[in-house]
């Protein structure tokens, strides 16, 4: 007896070998693309690499390096006060008070102290109610605040016998 049904679950099919070798050929095309972006990709991320460690090791400089830009930063800050000083304003008001003196009273130093907002005046005056004169004309001036005298000595082995002083004021920013 021979089977009246005949089952085939495997069909076969007529083989394309053109197609085949076409596939084949595009597949072994993108994977040779991607092997070459990712290479390309590599060399990028390393020459990127390459340049931040160049940037870190400027920027991570030595020990030597730290302390000269601390001492450059503190010098900087330095000339930043002696820059802020109203210095036009204050020997303005010095030279005017020594012309109101006749020029008798010479002033020899001027010393800025930058954090208490204080000048520190040392000068020379022929007498004593010279020096006094000079300090009331100083109190009038819109530079500088409550000028008094620190001290005061008469110059005994100088001829003359001038009379030293040192004083104190306060200084305002705005003129």
């Amino acid at each position: 007896m021979r089977a009246l049904v005949h089952l085939d679950f495997v069909e076969r099919r007529a083989r394309s070998p053109l197609l085949s070798g076409v596939l084949l050929a595009l597949g072994l095309v993108a994977a040779g693309a991607v092997l070459l972006a990712c290479r390309i990709d590599v060399q990028r991320r390393d020459g990127m690499e390459l340049r931040l460690a160049a940037l870190t090791s400027a920027v991570h400089s030595s020990p030597e390096q730290e302390a000269r830009a601390a001492r450059e930063a503190a010098a900087s800050s330095k000339t930043e006060q002696e820059l802020a000083t109203p210095w036009t304003g204050l020997l303005a008001e010095l030279e005017a008070a020594s012309k109101d003196a006749d020029g008798q009273v010479s002033v020899l130093a001027v010393e800025p102290d930058h954090a208490k907002h204080k000048v520190h005046i040392n000068g020379e005056s022929q007498n004593l109610a010279l020096a006094i004169a000079f300090v009331q004309r100083l109190q009038m001036s819109r530079a500088l605040k409550f000028p008094m005298f620190d001290s005061h000595e008469l110059r005994a082995d100088d001829p003359q016998h001038p009379i030293r002083f040192e004083l104190t004021a306060d200084w305002q920013d705005s003129l």
